[in-house]
């Protein structure tokens, strides 16, 4: 059985070793491990068994998938908190097409009753399809008017971004021409909502 004192002191020397590799840290001095080094030789491990050439293609549609990840996620960010800040808590039920909600929860029941999947989240708006996502916008346009300039835009940029995302989603390899585009299209997103 540890004893109190034991766990007290146990508690202060961490407490201590923190303090002092703070400053060792904030002096440019690494202390701990190289998390950064550890995940590169991880990955390295992990794909090599493959060819080369599809490791190298992997690594180039890594950057392009965290890219739109962070970019469909920052949607659904947008909207979250755009809706949630004008419109309350109930902002889902209120705001978003009945349509879209439906598609949600039969996806989220889906989730429920047929996957060893849980995934991170439990909220609706993780459940809708990209494609949704314009949708919900275009229906509070009257939220969203003064970030983004007009419904058509928002609609051809997204749909685009969504055929991209699909390619990528089933492992097809984009050309460097369409790497720019959507690049392109994320700054400009990112300029127009102020990101």
């Amino acid at each position: 059985m540890i004893e109190t004192k034991d766990l007290r002191d146990w508690l202060f020397r961490g407490l201590m070793f923190e303090s002092e590799a703070e400053k060792f840290r904030s002096a440019g001095i690494q202390v701990g491990a190289d998390v950064s080094r550890t995940e590169r030789e991880l990955q390295q491990e992990t794909l090599a068994p493959f060819g080369v050439d599809v490791r190298g293609e992997a690594m180039r549609m890594a950057r392009l998938y965290a890219l739109l990840y962070c970019f469909e996620n920052s949607v659904r960010e947008l909207i979250t908190d755009r809706l949630r800040e004008r419109h309350g808590d109930h902002w889902w039920t209120t705001k978003v097409p009945r349509k879209v909600q439906e598609f949600a929860a039969a996806r989220q029941k889906d989730a429920v009753d047929n996957s060893w999947l849980e995934g991170m989240t439990k909220d609706p708006l993780s459940f809708v399809q990209f494609g949704h996502l314009s949708d919900i916008i275009i229906a509070s346009w009257d939220d969203f008017s003064d970030l983004i300039t007009s419904q058509h835009w928002l609609k051809q940029r997204l749909e685009e971004l969504e055929r991209a995302r699909n390619y990528i989603a089933h492992n097809r390899y984009l050309l460097p021409a369409e790497f720019q585009r959507i690049e392109m299209y994320v700054n400009d997103w990112n300029r127009m909502v102020g990101l």
